[in-house]
C-alpha cells in the first residue's frame, strides 16, 4: 500500500479560519478557480465553528477527537441521522436550497424511489409497504426552513452510501463538491470541499466527513502528513483518510 506525502506543508495565519476558504493553503499553492453559483464555489464560503471539538447528535463528545482539522458550522440535528452519506446529501441540498434551485433537490432511496423536495413541498408523503416506498399526497403544501429539515430527515432515513454511490458519475479530474464514496453496509463517503494547484499543475484538496453515529461535519486530518488537512491528489495507490480508506477510483460526481 503506497501512501504520498505532502511534502513542506508550512501554514501562516493569525486568526482562526471563519470559512472553508480561509483555510491556509501550502507554499506555491493557489486555489482552483471555481465560477460562482458553483457547488464548488459555495462550499469555500461554509462557515467554520470555533470550537474544534466534533460533537455527536445527542451532545457527546465524539470517542475520536484527532481526526478533524476544523468543524463546519451546520447542525447535526438531535437524531441519529446525519451520518456520512447524509452528510455529503445535507451539503448538495443545502447548496440547492441557498440558490433556491428547488426542483434539484432529489434523491434516490435505497429501493430506486425519487424522493424529490419540489413534491414534499407540495403535500407528497411516503409509507413502506411490503419493503418500499409508497407516495401519496396526504399532507398540508408548505415550503420552509421545517419542512425542508423534515425532507431530509426522512432521505437520511431511507437513502445511504449504496443508493448515492448509484447516483452520482465516476470521475478522474477532481473538482470541489465530488466525493470519495464506496457503497455498501458499512460503507462511507467523505466529500472534496476544496481543490488547489501549483505552477507545476499538482492539486491537492480538503477533505469532510460526518461518520458513525451522527456528529458534526468536519475537515479531515491527512493521517500521512500529520497536521495538514491537505491531500495529494496525484497518485494510484489507496487514499488513507483517518477512519476509512478509499481506493482513488471511488471518485465521483454529482451530475
Amino acid at each position: 500500500m503506497k501512501y504520498i506525502l505532502i511534502a513542506s506543508l508550512f501554514f501562516t495565519h493569525s486568526l482562526p479560519a471563519q470559512t472553508v476558504q480561509d483555510l491556509p493553503l501550502p507554499s506555491g499553492y493557489s486555489r482552483l478557480p471555481q465560477t460562482a453559483g458553483t457547488f464548488g464555489a459555495w462550499l469555500r464560503k461554509v462557515t467554520l465553528k470555533k470550537d474544534n471539538t466534533v460533537y455527536l447528535y445527542n451532545g457527546d463528545k465524539k470517542t475520536n477527537q484527532s481526526a478533524q482539522f476544523a468543524v463546519l458550522d451546520i447542525s447535526v440535528g438531535k437524531k441519529d441521522l446525519q451520518q456520512c452519506a447524509d452528510a455529503v446529501m445535507r451539503l448538495y441540498a443545502e447548496y440547492r436550497y441557498a440558490n433556491r434551485e428547488l426542483n434539484h433537490i432529489t434523491f434516490k432511496a435505497t429501493d430506486g424511489s425519487v424522493m424529490d423536495y419540489a413534491g414534499w413541498a407540495k403535500g407528497d408523503r411516503f409509507a413502506l409497504r411490503n419493503g418500499r416506498l409508497k407516495r401519496s399526497r396526504t399532507a398540508t403544501p408548505a415550503e420552509n426552513r421545517a419542512v425542508f429539515t423534515q425532507y431530509l430527515e426522512f432521505v437520511f432515513s431511507y437513502a445511504g452510501t449504496l443508493s448515492l454511490s448509484r447516483e452520482l458519475q465516476p470521475v478522474t479530474d477532481i473538482q470541489p463538491g465530488d466525493v470519495y464514496i464506496q457503497g455498501g453496509s458499512p460503507g462511507h463517503a467523505v466529500i472534496v470541499m476544496d481543490v488547489a494547484v501549483n505552477k507545476a499543475g499538482k492539486k491537492i484538496f480538503l477533505l469532510a466527513q460526518s461518520y458513525m453515529p451522527a456528529q458534526d461535519i468536519h475537515i479531515l486530518r491527512n493521517p500521512v502528513s500529520g497536521s495538514s488537512p491537505w491531500y495529494e491528489a496525484a497518485g494510484s495507490g489507496d487514499l488513507l483518510t483517518p477512519e476509512w480508506t478509499f481506493s482513488r477510483g471511488d471518485l465521483k460526481r454529482f451530475k
